[in-house]
């Protein structure tokens, strides 16, 4: 028996063990196709598209064989980025897009998401038709499961027409004269980088996009920003950009090396917006993560900065709540429903670059306003995770910290998801005080609780 597959990003696990082995693989593929058959009644139609792990063709036609064995018809966009299934799903007019990715992960690990055609990710009560189905209720898995072929003969054309549509929302964005470096993590951008900023008139130099199969986000990408910031200083370059595995990040490189994370990104693009009156309800939507200083600046324009939990489910979830034009995630992982309700780090990254060449500022330049706070963690071992709010000192405690922070700093007190642990974040303008309160807090915190 099959328990819970699926987490807040689809699913997720080691390429070959379960939920991704061979009969569970086939299993997930014919009860989709099962509930859409059965939703539509009619044939379903599928596109999936994979990044660069070497598992992913595998299990792209593992999909295929469980899909057909429910009378699907099915497509593949072959390598390609995570949006650009979504973007597929939607252009050709499919039930669904199903990528085969594990994002920033390593390359032995892999995962399965979908796509309903407006971009939202499958809802809950298709998941719950999938893990019941594949948990014995309904659908009865094969003793042997194969692989089929995979039919790629659109993914030219889906390729193609994903760039087009990237492109065409920029029209007149010229890049001439600007060096661009750039990270493809040995993912699914390694395809697509090149093409689509040359076509602005860009001078293009990739680097990390010859993939093996085995080297995505090996030392590379949005999570090893290194070798970009030298290459940058190298090239003497306009700027550097680093996407994840499967391109739905982006982050940047100012052109002295200095890293633009998700939250200088969202601070750039809401003034580009706003500028050009598109930030109608002055708000921008981000995590808990994000730095007070993105707070306090967004507020002198003002501006107001709504935080969500952890997660681009729930960013999106308020954008498309609150009706607000950007959002996103420190890790660069941003949101702008107006083009597309899925991140996209080439979307990112073309917004970005506008706004450079609108403002005929540099990369460091565009920065300019935010000033990121000094921010300090610490653990505190737990016996138990109880409400904190329940305590009477340490919420005493707490709310005094507050009050010393209130306008300038603040503090976030939670618990690890994984540990019994209580993890206390401060920010504030000085590195001395923030330390001096986490110490008090983690202090009291384990007195109470540890």
């Amino acid at each position: 028996m099959i328990g819970k597959l699926f987490g807040t990003d689809g699913i997720r696990g080691k390429a070959g063990e379960c939920p991704l082995d061979d009969r569970s693989v086939f299993g997930i593929g014919a009860a989709l196709a099962e509930f859409f058959r059965q939703s539509t009644s009619r044939e379903p139609k599928f596109v999936t598209g994979r990044d660069t792990r070497e598992s992913g063709p595998h299990i792209e036609g593992l999909l295929h064989a469980g899909m057909k064995a429910r009378s699907a018809n099915v497509i593949s966009a072959g390598v390609i980025t995570t949006p650009g299934v979504a973007f597929a799903a939607r252009a050709f007019e499919q039930d669904a897009g199903v990528v085969i990715s594990a994002s920033h992960n390593p390359f032995e690990d892999n995962g399965i998401k979908i796509f309903l055609p407006n971009g939202h990710k499958a809802p809950p009560e298709t998941e719950d038709f999938i893990e019941k189905a594949i948990g014995g209720s309904d659908l009865i898995l094969p003793i042997d499961a194969h692989p089929v072929g995979i039919d790629e003969r659109m993914s030219d054309e889906i390729h193609k027409g994903y760039l087009i549509f990237l492109a065409s929302r920029f029209e007149g964005l010229d890049l001439s004269g600007k060096k661009l470096v750039i990270d493809c993590a040995n993912g699914a951008a390694s395809g697509f980088a090149d093409q689509l900023f040359s076509g602005f008139g860009a001078e293009v130099v990739t680097i990390f996009d010859q993939p093996t199969g085995r080297n995505i986000n090996a030392g590379c990408g949005s999570l090893h920003l290194g070798p970009l910031q030298s290459r940058v200083i190298q090239e003497t370059a306009f700027c550097g950009i680093a996407f994840d595995g499967d391109a739905d990040r982006a982050l940047f490189v100012d052109e002295n090396g200095e890293i633009v994370d998700g939250d200088s990104t969202l601070w750039v693009i809401s003034r580009l917006l706003k500028g050009s009156s598109k930030l109608k309800n002055r708000t921008v939507v981000a995590t808990v993560m994000s730095n007070i200083g993105l707070e306090i600046a967004l507020n002198k324009e003002g501006i107001t900065l709504v935080r969500t939990a952890v997660g681009d489910k729930y960013v999106l979830e308020e954008l498309l709540r609150s009706n607000a034009e950007i959002g996103g995630e420190q890790s660069g992982h941003i949101i702008y429903p107006e083009v597309s309700i899925v991140g996209d780090g080439m979307l990112t990254a073309l917004l970005m670059l506008n706004a450079a060449v609108e403002n005929q500022a540099s990369f460091s330049d565009l920065t300019s306003g935010f000033q990121r706070f000094p921010q300090t963690l610490v653990n505190v071992k737990v016996r138990a995770k109880l409400p904190f709010a329940e305590n009477d000192r340490i919420s005493i405690e707490s709310a005094q910290v507050e009050e010393q922070l209130k306008g300038r700093g603040r503090l976030l007190l939670r618990y690890s998801g994984t540990e019994n642990l209580a993890r206390i974040m401060i920010e504030g303008p000085e590195e001395n005080e923030i330390a001096m309160l986490a110490d008090h807090l983690a202090k009291v915190i384990k007195e109470e609780l540890g």
